[in-house]
């Protein structure tokens, strides 16, 4: 990954820059993700668990959109 400083950008601004180009890329993520090992029945339980919230999150969703 390589940011390159634009014309008159302060160093702040270049960080800001590289850090919302690595959370786009979920790198971040992926790095702590990887950062220990998790047994596959573990990665399962997460991968499930992530989905119900994902439908119950949609359901309430639906729901509002309905009693308006």
């Amino acid at each position: 990954m390589e940011t390159r400083a634009r014309r008159n950008e302060s160093p702040e601004n270049l960080i800001k820059r590289f850090i919302r180009k690595m959370k786009k890329d979920n790198i971040i993520e992926e790095y702590l993700e990887r950062r220990y090992y998790k047994k596959p029945s573990e990665k399962r339980r997460e991968k499930k668990r992530r989905r119900l919230v994902e439908i119950e999150r949609l359901k309430r969703k639906e729901q509002q959109s309905n009693d308006q």
